[in-house]
């Protein structure tokens, strides 16, 4: 959220066409909703893998388990679905999203969807360092056509951070702590089940945080109508019910991938944030459907 925010801050063309994808998603929510959603949506993806330290070298089954748990809690396949509460269940939606290790390089070569570099940089921040070959990266691939996440060390105690839709391509992507993605190798508890790459691509594909980043009032909004207002952030492992902004019975959906909870504690997008979702795909990401059939197979589509 810090680099949406210093975007909106500084870059006037950015707030406006925020503005418009906003206006987008309203409209289409409005009209299509989740109604007649039957396709899937494959989405083309490239690991860029960051390492200074040996053991920051992530293996391709690390890789793999995060695009397993991406692929469950996308399509509302992840075992422990089981564990939302109740009344929140039926709120639970299948975003008709998967994602697929790119098979196709920008210059139509065969490729892992794999990238690697030894970088001098021993642990990057949140200024998109790690996205530009010239300061210890490795650059973007092509926005429109794959998504791009880079996996690294971290500084300042992050887990990840997203680009939300309508930023500069070139730094068009999410970035994780390698010890936050996949479920194997460096994956190390409370985030050691593949939720932080799950959460930061939501922000990619245009969700807010749940809570609505009003701090911990209750006057913002996740822009979602099913998701319940609240107060603030929730963290480790909360029990059911968290009551916050007079949301009771049943409380915050603190469940919820948008929230912050352990990996643990988190197992659900609702119905709201899918059709969000779509609207991204239908609008400022709609080159993803469209072109997934060049990144996947290299058959044009």
């Amino acid at each position: 959220m810090q680099i949406h925010r210093h975007l909106l801050n500084t870059d006037p063309a950015y707030a406006r066409l925020r503005d418009d994808i906003e206006n987008q998603a309203m409209l289409y929510e409005a009209n299509h909703g989740l109604a007649g959603l039957t396709g899937v949506t494959q989405i083309a993806v490239v690991v860029h893998v960051l390492w200074h330290e040996p053991h920051e070298n992530i293996a391709d089954e690390q890789i793999a388990s995060q695009i397993t748990v991406l692929n469950q809690d996308f399509r509302r396949s992840n075992p422990d679905a089981e564990q939302i509460p109740a009344p929140f269940r039926p709120l639970a939606a299948d975003a008709h999203i998967e994602f697929v290790l790119a098979s196709v390089d920008p210059q139509g070569r065969p490729t892992s969807g794999i990238e690697r570099r030894q970088s001098e940089v021993s642990s990057f921040g949140s200024d998109d360092g790690v996205k530009s070959r010239a300061s210890g990266g490795l650059d973007a691939w092509p926005a429109n056509d794959y998504l791009n996440i880079w996996v690294c060390p971290l500084g300042d105690g992050l887990l990840g951070y997203a680009q939300f839709p309508g930023g500069p391509p070139e730094t068009d992507g999410v970035v994780i702590l390698q010890s936050a993605f996949g479920t194997v190798g460096t994956a190390a508890p409370p985030f050691h089940l593949g939720r932080t790459t799950t959460h930061e691509v939501g922000h990619w594909l245009n969700l807010n945080h749940i809570w609505g980043d009003d701090g911990t009032g209750c006057s913002g909004t996740d822009n979602v109508a099913d998701t319940p207002n609240q107060g603030g952030p929730n963290a480790g492992q909360p029990v059911f019910p968290q009551v916050s902004c007079n949301n009771g019975p049943h409380g915050d959906m603190f469940m919820n991938y948008m929230d912050y909870v352990d990996d643990t504690a988190m197992f659900m997008f609702s119905t709201g944030q899918v059709a969000r979702m779509q609207a991204c795909l239908d609008g400022p990401r709609d080159s993803m459907g469209r072109w997934s059939s060049v990144s996947l197979n290299g058959i044009p589509a």
